[in-house]
């Protein structure tokens, strides 16, 4: 099948990419000409796992090309997916300009049946906009089709093409017929594709992260109640999470979500509450929760240096929101380092595939490694707030060497507390 993809951002390349994987034609399109000229040369220009691969080898094949060329894209294309940025405005909702911008511009150029996908996340309602900017200048047939995407940064690509569900919103036989057969090689071992009315495929979108982004906060409330009744939130943690009924997934206390999908449904949700005059308190909370817990470590390092940062230096290891992605988008240690530098503390991070988005967006507001030991050097404490697996077992003779102090706070609980005690540091982690 013959497909096209608007956007090359992080759910675009991957899905571009793993579509392109199993034998369909797929160009992706981009407005922005050096990355369209780095993807058509070979230069990937996103960090997710395995992806790199599967990218080199459908661009040698043919399967995978890139252009700018909105109409030369879409011509011969059977499916189009939009999958554009939809960024939160000033009062949380999804911004749909992009999204509806490309629509316009494809009722003006389609000649024949295509069916267009909206595969970014959009609020409910976004199927029929994208419809009639469609029709406003489209002058042949066409249907426009939910489906969501429900990658995780990290292991996307195992994601899209052994998917738990694929979920389509369409009203529409032909357009069930095209997607159905396009999706069929993905679900083999018998995973469902979940046909469904294009509302109801946006708002699973938004349900599903908004209701992990709840636990994750459920969690973190349950670590700061076991901080002060003297619990473990780890042997909470494993107590519930032995129910199949709750499940032992997004369960793990720390400093709160961030990255591009939880931040953004959670407020957007709510957001289409208030539009449908609706108070969804728990959302509400979800969010309050979650900024909160993101410096729920500063009071214990100020805390334990007497409430004076001036002059203190820190060691940071992680910066992305999660291991396994160099996305630093609502990452909990932007908000260390702010309330580190404001309280006059200085601070060199280290991260395996982060530091390049860091640096382009702060700039020298702080010092960076080249790995993990060299970022400890005369530092007065070591903070963790990304849980890499690099970090998990360290060579704590080199710790020792090079840190000031035998101080850790750790924001992912990486450590078990009575091994890291007995080898003398004073540390602190999440609910225990």
């Amino acid at each position: 099948m013959k497909i096209a993809v608007v956007g090359t951002g992080y759910v675009g390349l991957v899905s571009g990419t793993c579509f392109a994987e199993t034998g369909n034609t797929v160009t992706c399109i981009d407005i922005d000409q050096n990355k369209v000229t780095k993807l058509s040369n070979g230069e990937i220009t996103i960090y997710e796992p395995g992806l790199e691969k599967l990218f080199l080898r459908n661009l040698k094949e043919e399967r995978l090309k890139f252009t700018t060329n909105l109409a030369e894209g879409v011509q011969d294309a059977a499916i189009v997916f939009l999958a554009l940025p939809t960024p939160p405005g000033e009062d949380g909702s999804a911004d749909l300009k992009y999204v509806l911008g490309v629509a316009k511009d494809l009722g003006k150029i389609i000649t024949d049946y295509k069916v267009i996908v909206d595969k970014s996340t959009v609020p409910v309602g976004t199927a029929e906009k994208v419809h009639a900017a469609i029709a406003e200048n489209a002058k042949v047939a066409f249907d426009v089709v939910s489906n969501p995407e429900f990658l995780r940064e990290g292991v996307a690509v195992d994601d899209f093409m052994k998917p738990d569900r694929v979920v389509i919103g369409t009203s529409s036989e032909r357009a069930k017929k095209l997607m159905g057969d396009l999706y069929a090689p993905y679900v083999r071992q018998g995973n469902p594709i979940i046909f469904m009315d294009e509302k109801s495929a946006e708002l699973t979108k938004y349900a599903a992260n908004s209701f992990l982004a709840t636990k994750i906060s459920f969690m973190n409330e349950i670590a700061q109640l076991c901080e002060r009744l003297g619990a473990d939130v780890d042997m909470v943690r494993r107590g519930i999470g032995s129910d199949d009924r709750i499940g032992k997934r997004f369960l793990f206390p720390g400093i709160g979500y961030g990255g591009s999908c939880f931040p953004k449904d959670v407020q957007a949700l709510i957001k289409s509450s208030e539009e449908v005059k609706y108070n969804f308190q728990i959302l509400k909370a979800v969010e309050e929760v979650n900024e909160a817990q993101k410096l729920h470590l500063i009071p214990k390092i100020k805390t334990y240096f007497n409430n004076d940062l001036k002059g203190k230096h820190f060691a940071l290891w992680g910066l992305a929101f999660k291991p396994n992605t160099d996305d630093i988008r609502e990452a909990p240690a932007l908000y260390v380092i702010d309330a580190l530098t404001a309280a006059g503390a200085t601070i060199t991070a280290y991260d395996p595939e982060a530091i390049k988005n860091v640096q382009n967006l702060i700039g020298n507001k702080i010092n960076y490694a080249d790995n993990q030991y060299d970022a400890l050097a005369n530092a007065d404490a070591l903070i963790i707030a990304t849980e890499w697996s690099e970090f998990r077992t360290p060579d704590f003779e080199k710790i020792n060497t090079a840190l000031k102090n035998k101080v850790i706070f750790d924001g992912r609980n990486l450590f078990e507390v009575q091994q890291i005690k007995d080898m003398g540091y004073h540390y602190e982690s999440v609910g225990r």
